[in-house]
C-alpha cells in the first residue's frame, strides 16, 4: 500500500481560503534526495507571497519552505545525511507544510542534538537570513549602526540578538510599544514605534544627524523611501522583503543625490543554492544558538489544520517572534 502524507496545497492564488489539505503520495527518494518525516514546520512571509502570487509558482503546488524532523530514507549519492538522523532545512522547492516529503538533499542540514525540532523549524529560514544579512551582503564591523524594520518579528528578534553578540548597534522599528520593548529586551539598542513616531526623525535624533551605516528592510513599500533617508553617505540599503507590498520604482540618480548610497535586493535562496555555503551558514547559526547568543522565540503554535489562521495572523502583523505548525 502506497504511503501518503498530509500536505497543504494551493490550486489557485488568493487569500488564506485557497489553502487545502490533502493526502499526497509519498514515495522513496531518488538520487540526490532524502525523505524526511517532519516534527515541526515553520511559517514565513515567503509562504504568503507564494500563496497570493507575488512569487509565481506552477499550480497546483504544496507550500512551506522550512521544517525539521528525522531522515527516513536517503537516495543514491547523498553523503552528508543518513537514515534516522535529525535534520532541518530552509529550502526550495516549497512543500514543507506536510507530515513528510521527498526533497533534494543538498540544502537539508544535520541538526545538532542540543537544538529542538521546534526551535530548528522556527529558525532555519529566519536565522540564515540574518546570517547572510550580517555576514554576506555588505561588510559589517563592531561599532556599526543598523536600522532594522519589524524588529519584533521572527527574523527581527534573531537580528537583535545577533547584532548585540557582535557589537553592532541595532535600531529597530515595530508597531506597538510592547513589540518595541520585546526588541529591546532581545538586544536592540533603541526601538521606534512607527505608529506613534516618525522613524526618520527618530533615527536622525538617535544618530546625532549622521544616519545609519545599513538599513535592513523587509517591509517594502511603506518604509522604503524613509529607509533611504535614514542612511549616512555611502550607506547600504538592503531591501529583503515586501510585507507591505513591492517597493516603488526609483530613479537611480536619487542615490547619488542622497550621498552616493548603495542598494541591493538579495534573497536567501541565492546563497543556499551552493551546498557548501548553505551548510556553513547553518553551522554558524547553530553555533549562535548552542552558544546561547541567540534564543529562538516561538510565540505562536498552530496545528497544520489551522494553517489558514496562522497565515492570517502573520499577514496582519498579529504575531511576535516565530510561528510554527504542528503536522
Amino acid at each position: 500500500m502506497q504511503q501518503t502524507a498530509r500536505t497543504v496545497v494551493i490550486y489557485e492564488h488568493g487569500g488564506p481560503e485557497v489553502l487545502k489539505i490533502e493526502d499526497r503520495p509519498l514515495g522513496g527518494p531518488g538520487p540526490g534526495e532524502v525523505r524526511i518525516r517532519h516534527h515541526t514546520c515553520g511559517l514565513n512571509f515567503i509562504d504568503i507571497y507564494q500563496r497570493i502570487g507575488l512569487y509565481p509558482m506552477d499550480l497546483p503546488h504544496a507550500l512551506g519552505m522550512e521544517a525539521a524532523g528525522v531522515i527516513e530514507a536517503v537516495g543514491e549519492g547523498v553523503t552528508h545525511l543518513e537514515h534516522g538522523q535529525r535534520a532541518a532545512y530552509a529550502a526550495a522547492p516549497a512543500g514543507a507544510y506536510s507530515a513528510a516529503r521527498v526533497m533534494p538533499a543538498a540544502q537539508v542540514c544535520p541538526l545538532p542534538d542540543g537544538i529542538s525540532f521546534d526551535a530548528a523549524a522556527a529558525m532555519m529560514l529566519k536565522g540564515m537570513t540574518v546570517e547572510y544579512l550580517f555576514h554576506r551582503t555588505t561588510p559589517l564591523k563592531r561599532g556599526d549602526t543598523v536600522l532594522f524594520h519589524a524588529a519584533a518579528g521572527g527574523v527581527g528578534l534573531i537580528a537583535c540578538q545577533w547584532a548585540k553578540s557582535e557589537g553592532i548597534t541595532l535600531i529597530g522599528t515595530a508597531g506597538t510599544d510592547e513589540k518595541c520593548s520585546l526588541a529591546q529586551f532581545n538586544g536592540a539598542a533603541h526601538c521606534i514605534n512607527y505608529r506613534t513616531e516618525d522613524f526618520v526623525e527618530r533615527v536622525t535624533e538617535i544618530t546625532g544627524g549622521k544616519g545609519v551605516d545599513v538599513v535592513m528592510d523587509s517591509i517594502g513599500a511603506d518604509t522604503f523611501n524613509g529607509s533611504l533617508n535614514c542612511l549616512k553617505p555611502l550607506g547600504m540599503m538592503i531591501s529583503f522583503g515586501n510585507a507591505s507590498g513591492s517597493v516603488p520604482l526609483i530613479d537611480i540618480g536619487m542615490l547619488a543625490k542622497k550621498g552616493s548610497l548603495k542598494i541591493t535586493r538579495p534573497t536567501l535562496f541565492t546563497h543556499l543554492a551552493d551546498h557548501a555555503v548553505c551548510q556553513a551558514m547553518a553551522r554558524r547559526l547553530f553555533g549562535k544558538v548552542e552558544g546561547g547568543e541567540v534564543k529562538i522565540h516561538i510565540d505562536q503554535r498552530f496545528p497544520l489544520d489551522q494553517v489558514a489562521d496562522a497565515q492570517r495572523a502573520l499577514e496582519t502583523r498579529q504575531t511576535t517572534g516565530s510561528t510554527v505548525l504542528e503536522p
